[in-house]
């Protein structure tokens, strides 16, 4: 029998034996970490949306797949030995022990997040988080990358690369927590980490077929989709962020207000840099941006005022957008732009947090109480955060290089897909299941898996040009 019981307000009471004292749960706050947990798990698969569509359609489904894949993975490597790894109270300053294996003891006792909620909804709130870091990373797999062995590899990362860096970002033994590193909701864990897999991953797996020409300038095969996965991202998003507070009081809706802003700012600074170039108002401009600015204010949403939020914005949809071009400098295939959103924007994140980070706002939640950063007069807490963006930038690529190429040399677990894979396409190759079921006619009708395209000519209205147009036949 669990030892719970209620008292006169209706809030959950837990006795503990060990102080013989009462430790009180408010339902308000169980229910708000429950709902934003809820929240935060239809952001993977907006993950799964928004990079099926900026990809060609042959290979869409295959996005798809693999976010529904990672939350089932993730799912079972946290209750495995994930959670315990990351957030054991008993661990060292860069991992944790066994002592929660298989989720034993894990129920009534206060969490190490937040002694305001139960173990048992800390952890099923830090499952999403863990289980979305290794999705953004695998979009770098895209159009070239085989199916099966990321099931391999997102539990080895997992394990290897997540749990360290959430641990010593989180928990209360870990080395970054203990010099004072800020990281609200995941700056370093998810987004420097996985936004330098995907890197690293580029970088193995080389160019796809025909990088250079004109074969892979295509534009994304379904916009609604990216608006569609962005529409997912940025409404879990306030639970992110939001939840992150692990308590429904005035910092979880400073972390809402300061987490939309950034988004706001952050999509039309893109979208306005772009409109430079083409003259066109762009979506997957406005979609990409909204993104950046969501990533960049995830380390500081539970510590900077709403002025602040509004220069995340800016920088992130102006640095980021900008960091897009380092692929073409440096010769690298990251076809979804992962690393210049999730690594450079959680870089952005942190460093703005150390100058902007404010201990009036953390105190938002009566309990919180940080020296601040350079608003603050506090810093050395740009130190701080360098060294723990540094730390996670070096930890992730390297171990994620050497987990790809220990796969590599391992019978059946190679990451790279065949070229005939990569030209008939992912989704045909390693699912034979299509996105559009009128992909299959295609087959039978073209011979391959792209439109036929036919150019026409078409008199002008005055009668004196010719107005050559591109029809595509599905």
């Amino acid at each position: 029998m669990v030892n719970v019981t209620y008292d006169e307000s209706g809030s959950l009471v837990w006795f503990d034996p060990d102080t013989q004292t009462n430790v009180v749960y408010d339902l308000g706050d169980i229910a708000w970490v429950l709902a934003s947990t809820a929240l935060v798990w239809i952001m993977i698969p907006g993950v799964g949306f928004f990079y099926s569509g900026l990809l060609r359609r042959k290979n869409a489904l295959s996005m798809i797949w693999l976010c529904m894949m990672t939350i089932a993975v993730v799912s079972f490597q946290w209750f495995f030995w994930g959670f315990s790894l990351a957030f054991s109270e008993t661990g060292s300053a860069y991992i944790g022990n066994l002592k929660y294996f298989g989720l034993k003891g894990v129920l009534e006792q206060p969490s190490i997040g937040s002694t305001r909620i139960p173990s048992i909804a800390f952890c099923v709130y830090q499952l999403m988080f863990a289980a979305i870091t290794p999705m953004l990373a695998l979009g770098a797999i895209a159009e070239r990358g085989r199916l099966g062995p990321t099931m391999v590899f997102v539990f080895v990362w997992s394990t290897i690369v997540y749990d360290p860096i959430a641990c010593w970002t989180w928990n209360s033994n870990g080395w970054s927590f203990v010099m004072g590193g800020l990281d609200f909701a995941g700056g370093t864990p998810v987004h420097i980490s996985s936004g330098t897999a995907a890197l690293a991953i580029s970088i193995y797996l080389g160019k796809r077929r025909g990088y250079g020409t004109e074969r892979l300038a295509y534009k994304p095969h379904n916009t609604t989709y990216v608006v569609l996965g962005t529409v997912f991202l940025w409404f879990g998003w306030f639970g992110f962020n939001g939840g992150s507070a692990l308590s429904a009081n005035l910092r979880a809706i400073q972390a809402c207000i300061v987490t939309n802003l950034a988004a706001s700012v952050g999509g039309l600074t893109w979208m306005f840099w772009d409109y430079r170039l083409e003259r066109k108002w762009s979506a997957v401009g406005f979609c990409s941006g909204a993104i950046a600015g969501l990533v960049a204010i995830t380390p500081g949403s539970g510590f900077v005022g709403s002025p602040a939020a509004v220069l995340f914005g800016f920088l992130a949809g102006t640095i980021c957008n900008f960091a897009t071009q380092l692929k073409f400098f440096l010769q690298y295939d990251d076809c979804l732009d992962i690393f210049a959103s999730h690594a450079i924007g959680g870089i952005v994140g942190n460093i703005l947090t150390a100058l902007f980070a404010q201990s009036s706002v953390a105190g938002f939640d009566g309990i919180t109480v940080i020296p601040g950063g350079w608003l603050d007069h506090h810093y050395i807490q740009l130190g701080y955060q360098l060294a723990d963006s540094t730390a996670g930038f070096g930890y992730s690529f390297v171990m994620t290089t050497i987990i790809l190429w220990i796969m590599h040399f391992i019978p059946g677990l190679r990451l790279r897909a065949s070229e005939e894979a990569e030209i008939l396409g992912i989704d045909d190759a390693e699912m034979g299941e299509f996105a559009y079921d009128y992909v299959g006619i295609d087959a039978a009708t073209t011979g391959g898996r792209e439109p036929r395209h036919l150019h026409t000519k078409t008199a002008s209205t005055d009668g004196s040009d010719v107005e050559k147009r591109e029809v595509t036949v599905a």
